[in-house]
């Protein structure tokens, strides 16, 4: 998750989405505060083109008790909290696969660290579905 959802949960959206994925998921990304509705940021939409991704269907999805909520940072995962306190499998995407550290935002950077977090998005999202299929097979 982003604040206003436009670069790095987006950009993990497309990512998670272009992947084969063990079992059929909904995958959706949304902000923290997002009182209307914006594109995803041009920077985030070059650097999936240039890996052959799109984020141009991406809209928001609502939580349930069903959903894997992996955010960012640890402050969002604290802000979630204070305002879901029951919402069962939240972490962030490096805490959920016993990694330390947060996905640094993106706003006002260029483009080379809009391509850096697309790789470091990769390799966690990729670690994310091993971790699904390998407890799924338990």
């Amino acid at each position: 998750m982003d604040a206003d959802d436009t670069a790095r949960a987006p950009m993990a959206k497309a990512i998670l989405q272009s992947k084969e994925l063990p079992w059929p998921m909904e995958i959706g990304s949304r902000g923290l505060v997002v009182l209307f509705p914006q594109p995803v940021n041009q920077k985030v939409e070059a650097v999936l083109a240039r890996n052959g991704l799109s984020a141009k269907d991406h809209t928001a999805e609502d939580i349930n008790d069903d959903t894997l909520l992996l955010v960012m940072e640890d402050s969002q995962r604290e802000k979630i909290r204070e305002d879901f306190p029951d919402a069962p499998h939240l972490q962030t995407i490096a805490g959920f696969l016993r990694l330390a550290g947060d996905i640094p935002a993106l706003y006002g950077e260029p483009l080379t660290e809009y391509g850096k977090c697309y790789e470091a998005l990769e390799f966690l999202i990729e670690g994310v579905l091993a971790r699904l299929k390998e407890e799924e097979e338990q």
